[in-house]
Protein backbone atom coordinates (compact mmCIF):
# COMPACT_ATOMS: atom_id res chain seq x y z
CA UNK A 1 0.00 0.00 0.00
CA UNK A 2 1.41 3.38 -0.99
CA UNK A 3 1.71 6.36 1.37
CA UNK A 4 -0.99 8.16 -0.64
CA UNK A 5 -3.40 5.29 -0.12
CA UNK A 6 -2.61 5.14 3.60
CA UNK A 7 -3.48 8.84 3.88
CA UNK A 8 -6.58 8.55 1.69
CA UNK A 9 -8.25 5.93 3.91
CA UNK A 10 -8.47 8.10 7.09
CA UNK A 11 -9.52 11.15 5.03
CA UNK A 12 -12.26 9.13 3.31
CA UNK A 13 -13.40 7.75 6.67
CA UNK A 14 -13.56 11.26 8.13
CA UNK A 15 -15.62 12.49 5.19
CA UNK A 16 -18.03 9.56 5.57
CA UNK A 17 -18.43 10.23 9.30
CA UNK A 18 -19.12 13.92 8.69
CA UNK A 19 -21.70 13.07 6.02
CA UNK A 20 -23.41 10.59 8.34
CA UNK A 21 -23.58 13.18 11.13
CA UNK A 22 -25.02 15.74 8.74
CA UNK A 23 -27.64 13.32 7.43
CA UNK A 24 -28.54 12.33 10.99
CA UNK A 25 -29.19 15.97 11.91
CA UNK A 26 -31.25 16.44 8.75
CA UNK A 27 -33.28 13.31 9.52
CA UNK A 28 -34.16 14.75 12.91
CA UNK A 29 -35.40 17.88 11.19
CA UNK A 30 -33.03 20.16 13.05
CA UNK A 31 -33.92 23.78 12.42
CA UNK A 32 -31.40 26.37 13.51
CA UNK A 33 -33.17 29.55 14.58
CA UNK A 34 -31.10 32.67 13.89
CA UNK A 35 -30.30 34.57 17.10
CA UNK A 36 -31.97 37.74 15.79
CA UNK A 37 -35.14 36.08 14.44
CA UNK A 38 -38.27 37.76 15.80
CA UNK A 39 -41.73 36.25 15.70
CA UNK A 40 -43.78 38.27 13.18
CA UNK A 41 -46.90 37.79 15.32
CA UNK A 42 -45.75 38.75 18.84
CA UNK A 43 -42.27 40.21 18.30
CA UNK A 44 -40.47 37.87 20.72
CA UNK A 45 -36.94 36.64 19.96
CA UNK A 46 -37.54 33.04 18.92
CA UNK A 47 -34.05 31.67 19.72
CA UNK A 48 -34.79 32.17 23.43
CA UNK A 49 -37.44 29.43 23.18
CA UNK A 50 -35.94 26.70 20.96
CA UNK A 51 -38.11 23.92 22.43
CA UNK A 52 -41.26 25.62 21.10
CA UNK A 53 -39.95 27.05 17.82
CA UNK A 54 -41.94 26.71 14.61
CA UNK A 55 -41.37 27.88 11.04
CA UNK A 56 -43.18 28.86 7.86
CA UNK A 57 -41.29 28.69 4.56
CA UNK A 58 -42.52 30.41 1.40
CA UNK A 59 -41.94 29.59 -2.29
CA UNK A 60 -39.56 32.56 -2.58
CA UNK A 61 -37.25 30.96 0.02
CA UNK A 62 -38.13 33.31 2.87
CA UNK A 63 -38.52 31.68 6.29
CA UNK A 64 -40.35 33.05 9.32
CA UNK A 65 -39.74 31.81 12.86
CA UNK A 66 -42.19 31.64 15.78
CA UNK A 67 -41.92 31.12 19.51
CA UNK A 68 -44.69 28.50 19.34
CA UNK A 69 -47.20 26.73 17.11
CA UNK A 70 -49.98 29.13 18.15
CA UNK A 71 -48.20 32.10 16.55
CA UNK A 72 -47.25 30.02 13.50
CA UNK A 73 -50.93 29.23 12.98
CA UNK A 74 -51.88 32.88 13.50
CA UNK A 75 -49.50 33.84 10.69
CA UNK A 76 -50.56 30.98 8.43
CA UNK A 77 -54.28 31.67 8.87
CA UNK A 78 -53.80 35.42 8.33
CA UNK A 79 -50.80 35.42 6.03
CA UNK A 80 -51.47 38.79 4.38
CA UNK A 81 -51.93 40.48 7.77
CA UNK A 82 -48.48 39.50 9.06
CA UNK A 83 -46.60 39.44 5.73
CA UNK A 84 -48.21 41.85 3.25
CA UNK A 85 -47.67 40.71 -0.32
CA UNK A 86 -47.52 37.04 0.60
CA UNK A 87 -50.38 34.57 0.31
CA UNK A 88 -51.21 31.37 2.14
CA UNK A 89 -50.94 29.58 -1.22
CA UNK A 90 -47.24 30.57 -1.30
CA UNK A 91 -46.45 28.54 1.83
CA UNK A 92 -44.38 25.46 0.99
CA UNK A 93 -43.39 24.29 4.47
CA UNK A 94 -44.61 24.47 8.05
CA UNK A 95 -42.71 22.92 10.94
CA UNK A 96 -43.29 22.59 14.67
CA UNK A 97 -41.22 20.97 17.42
CA UNK A 98 -42.52 17.60 18.55
CA UNK A 99 -43.10 17.93 22.30
CA UNK A 100 -41.22 14.85 23.52
CA UNK A 101 -38.37 14.49 21.01
CA UNK A 102 -37.96 18.24 20.23
CA UNK A 103 -37.50 17.25 16.58
CA UNK A 104 -38.93 19.50 13.89
CA UNK A 105 -41.89 17.82 12.23
CA UNK A 106 -44.29 18.74 9.45
CA UNK A 107 -47.12 20.71 11.06
CA UNK A 108 -49.60 19.41 8.47
CA UNK A 109 -49.21 15.85 9.69
CA UNK A 110 -48.96 16.57 13.44
CA UNK A 111 -51.48 15.91 16.19
CA UNK A 112 -52.04 18.95 18.45
CA UNK A 113 -53.26 18.75 22.05
CA UNK A 114 -55.32 21.75 23.12
CA UNK A 115 -56.14 22.89 26.65
CA UNK A 116 -53.38 21.10 28.56
CA UNK A 117 -51.46 22.26 31.61
CA UNK A 118 -48.27 22.58 29.49
CA UNK A 119 -47.60 26.20 28.54
CA UNK A 120 -45.30 27.72 25.95
CA UNK A 121 -43.61 31.13 26.02
CA UNK A 122 -46.93 32.88 25.28
CA UNK A 123 -49.08 30.83 27.67
CA UNK A 124 -51.63 28.26 26.48
CA UNK A 125 -50.29 26.47 23.44
CA UNK A 126 -51.03 23.88 20.78
CA UNK A 127 -48.77 20.98 21.85
CA UNK A 128 -47.56 19.04 18.79
CA UNK A 129 -46.91 15.31 18.38
CA UNK A 130 -45.84 13.15 15.47
CA UNK A 131 -47.81 10.10 16.66
CA UNK A 132 -51.43 10.03 17.76
CA UNK A 133 -50.64 7.59 20.58
CA UNK A 134 -48.23 10.15 22.09
CA UNK A 135 -50.86 12.88 21.82
CA UNK A 136 -53.41 10.65 23.54
CA UNK A 137 -51.01 9.80 26.39
CA UNK A 138 -50.02 13.47 26.80
CA UNK A 139 -53.67 14.56 26.81
CA UNK A 140 -54.42 12.14 29.65
CA UNK A 141 -51.28 13.04 31.64
CA UNK A 142 -51.61 16.82 31.20
CA UNK A 143 -55.35 17.41 31.43
CA UNK A 144 -55.69 18.18 27.71
CA UNK A 145 -59.14 18.89 26.33
CA UNK A 146 -58.90 17.83 22.67
CA UNK A 147 -56.61 16.49 19.99
CA UNK A 148 -56.75 18.39 16.71
CA UNK A 149 -55.28 17.92 13.26
CA UNK A 150 -53.85 20.76 11.19
CA UNK A 151 -57.06 21.36 9.24
CA UNK A 152 -59.10 21.54 12.48
CA UNK A 153 -57.24 24.61 13.74
CA UNK A 154 -58.99 27.90 13.05
CA UNK A 155 -58.73 31.47 14.28
CA UNK A 156 -61.49 30.61 16.74
CA UNK A 157 -59.35 27.74 18.09
CA UNK A 158 -56.49 30.19 18.62
CA UNK A 159 -58.77 32.68 20.41
CA UNK A 160 -59.66 29.98 22.96
CA UNK A 161 -55.94 29.73 23.80
CA UNK A 162 -55.43 33.42 24.58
Amino acid sequence: MTEQMKLAIPVTLLICLLMAATLSAADKGAVAVPANAKCPVCGMFVAKYPDWSATVRFKDGSVFYYDGPKDMFSHFLETARYTPGKRQADVVGLTVKEYYSLESIDARSAFFVVGSDAHGPMGSELVPFRAEKDAVAFKLDHKGKRILRFSDITLQTLKTLN
